[in-house]
């Protein structure tokens, strides 16, 4: 993987941290980007960089009209190249109500930052890989088991997260020609910043067996998962669903 490039969005903190450690253990370069200013993410940036990888950030919200640009402007000049897209930032209702008493405002922000901006970055990155015409070329959505999992308490989350799942079926679809391989990886409960006010919660759920396996899943699992398909370990299965959730979504009598 030396001299590939990886851009993953919200890639210095949760999930996206996960996915930025594996990939820079085995040699790519990162393009990250998050809402926090850079000594904010200091830390997490420095812990990337001891790997020896290049390790750039950008403060950039994903859900600005302007955010693909200026990410894949920042790519070019300071990379020249594109290898891998992690669609990994997203949002959590800023305050979890039942769908009886939604506001137009939450459901907004959160198809913005969620859906809208994953889509038209996707769109930007395949225009640019497309340009450059490397082969072993991947986009990787990282979703949510809400993608099918109804919570009626934070509706417009699963719906963002089924409309990015659709989205990978599209990209998946539009992009088969050209070799470059899309993926959708779908956390179950995962221990982040996001769910930590529900943590009780879930302790409660995991241990009443929600899950096959009796634990919390860790942006390292997801991490995993996502350095998998970057190697390109799964040649034959773009379009594909790849369930990070310990076997909550097994049905069992």
């Amino acid at each position: 993987m030396a001299g590939r490039v990886a851009l993953v969005t919200g890639g210095a903190r949760g999930i996206g941290l996960g996915c930025s450690e594996a990939l820079v253990k085995e040699g790519w370069d990162l393009a990250v980007c998050g809402v926090r200013s850079e000594e904010e993410a200091g830390p997490a940036l420095e812990k990337l960089r001891e790997s020896g990888r290049r390790v750039h950030y950008s403060r950039v919200d994903i859900g600005d009209d302007d955010a693909p640009t200026r990410l894949l402007d920042d790519v070019r000049s300071r990379f020249g190249r594109l290898d891998l897209l992690v669609n990994n930032a997203g949002v959590a209702p800023a305050e979890r109500k039942d769908i009886l008493e939604a506001t137009p405002g939450s459901f907004d922000r959160l198809i913005r930052i969620n859906l809208r901006g994953p889509y038209f970055l996707t769109q930007a990155a395949a225009r640019f890989m497309l340009e450059e015409g490397r082969p072993g070329r991947t986009i990787v959505f990282i979703t949510s088991m809400s993608a099918t999992v109804a919570s009626v308490n934070r509706g417009e989350y699963c719906i963002s997260k089924a409309g990015l799942s659709m989205a990978s079926l599209l990209w998946a679809t539009r992009l088969a020609d050209t070799g470059i391989s899309v993926y959708e990886v779908r956390p179950g409960i995962v221990q982040t910043d996001m769910t930590a006010g529900v943590a009780a919660k879930y302790d409660a759920l995991i241990s009443q067996g929600l899950t096959l396996q009796k634990r919390w899943g860790t942006p390292q699992d997801v991490g995993k998962a996502v350095a998998m398909l970057a190697r390109g370990d799964l040649p034959y299965s773009t379009g594909q669903v790849i369930n990070v959730d310990g076997g909550l979504r097994v049905q069992r009598l």
